[in-house]
């Protein structure tokens, strides 16, 4: 079975550093390709979920 993405987040190198050397799947903004977009679908991604949350409390 695949294992599926539960978390993106911006971390400090002293943040990396508290996850100990284990964590490995850490990309650099500088390297990461199309980061902006990223960042861009995630605050879409957020604000539907949002107006989403919002129309079912209406109702």
């Amino acid at each position: 079975m695949a294992e599926r993405i539960v978390a993106v987040g911006l971390l400090t190198t002293h943040d990396l550093g508290l996850l100990g050397p284990t964590f490995d799947r850490a990309w650099p903004v500088e390297e990461a390709p199309s980061f902006n977009e990223l960042l861009r679908a995630i605050d879409e991604a957020d604000q539907r979920l949002e107006e989403n949350n919002r129309m079912s409390q209406r109702h």
